[in-house]
């Protein structure tokens, strides 16, 4: 009989994610809940990121810009309408923007919903042209959804951002919709689609010859990763209260970057663990910005030091791992079947 031991993996890691969750968000103090608030929502992110570009195998540059939408598209729904009105001080809100409102988890949904459509349409100029054009498409929409944010304050409230967002954002919230998008993202790399993907990942003109309708499932890897990358800026926007066009910058799109490079380029596992190292790495080196006893010698406060610090240990392992921790594997990749 051949037992499949990643099924005993996975339904342990799930049982352990859910028991951490809960205990986390009981038991832990605020500062370190609101580090892994943040650690699960770029989970989130990086995982829908990876979908596009490490699956798919499409070099895109547009997280910022969908995030944007997602984490805006959900503080209008969730303020209350006389909070907008106080609250745009440049122009009168547009009708539609005091019309909107809808609780937390519909609010989610809509913004993935409208990302993913924004995603299709795009599809169909982005997807004409490959490689480094590719990037330079996608990186021009995030600074066309930045640009749009800034200049249109009926809409927005123009560069004062958005304040006052209910927070609704909770470990329950970030940390199942994580687990959700994990689970979502694994089914479909094991599918008839994710084979397809890396096809058109591995030679897209190979997968061309043997009938693989290249442009859709580009289009719904794009789709997708819009899907979840709408839902991860809303629960941004709730977390933090407060949304500003500066927030999404290409920064964001970098930091996303480091953590697939860093986990491995098709494999959502490397993406967790690129999330956990990066997001929670950064603060957990805090301590050397500041003063510290060495043997009785001060050293004083060295503000920065940690970034250099971690900037180093970055490289370390990128030199030591050249495809990324995990490569293009899974956790439960590394167990093999075991006979019995």
């Amino acid at each position: 009989m051949v037992i499949e031991k990643k099924h005993f993996i996975q339904l342990f890691l799930f049982v352990v994610s859910i028991w951490f969750i809960w205990f986390a968000q009981n038991h832990f103090d605020p500062y370190t809940v609101s580090i892994l608030n943040n650690i699960a929502i770029f989970a989130i992110l990086a995982l829908s990121y990876n979908m596009i570009n490490g699956i798919a195998g499409q070099f895109s540059l547009e997280p910022n810009g969908f995030v944007a939408i997602g984490a805006y598209i959900t503080a209008l729904f969730l303020i209350p309408t006389d909070t907008k009105i106080d609250m745009f001080a440049l122009v009168d809100p547009a009708p539609s923007v005091l019309a909107m409102h809808l609780s937390f988890l519909p609010a989610l949904i809509m913004s993935g919903i409208v990302a993913a459509a924004l995603a299709f349409i795009l599809s169909v100029p982005v997807f004409r042209v490959r490689g480094d054009y590719l990037a330079i498409v996608t990186l021009g929409f995030g600074f066309i959804i930045r640009i749009f944010a800034m200049n249109n304050p009926k809409y927005t409230n123009g560069a004062m951002g958005l304040n006052d967002i209910p927070s609704v954002t909770n470990l329950y919230w970030s940390g199942f919709i994580a687990i959700i998008a994990f689970v979502v993202m694994i089914n479909i790399i094991y599918s008839k689609f994710g084979r397809a993907m890396k096809a058109v990942r591995d030679d897209e003109d190979a997968a061309t010859a043997m009938g693989v309708n290249t442009f859709w499932m580009k289009t719904y890897a794009f789709m997708t990763s819009a899907f979840f990358e709408g839902v991860g800026g809303g629960l941004m926007a709730s977390l933090l209260t407060t949304i500003s066009p500066n927030q999404f910058t290409f920064l964001l799109t970098f930091q996303l970057l480091i953590i697939i490079v860093l986990g491995g380029l098709g494999s959502m596992s490397g993406a967790i663990l690129g999330t956990i190292l990066v997001m929670g790495g950064s603060e957990w080196l805090r301590f050397l910005d500041q003063d510290m006893d060495i043997f009785g010698y001060h050293t004083g406060a060295h503000p920065g030091l940690r970034m250099v610090v971690f900037a180093i240990l970055l490289v370390v392992m990128m030199l030591f791992a050249r495809k990324g921790l995990f490569g293009d594997k899974e956790l439960t990749e590394i167990f093999k079947r075991t006979k019995k």
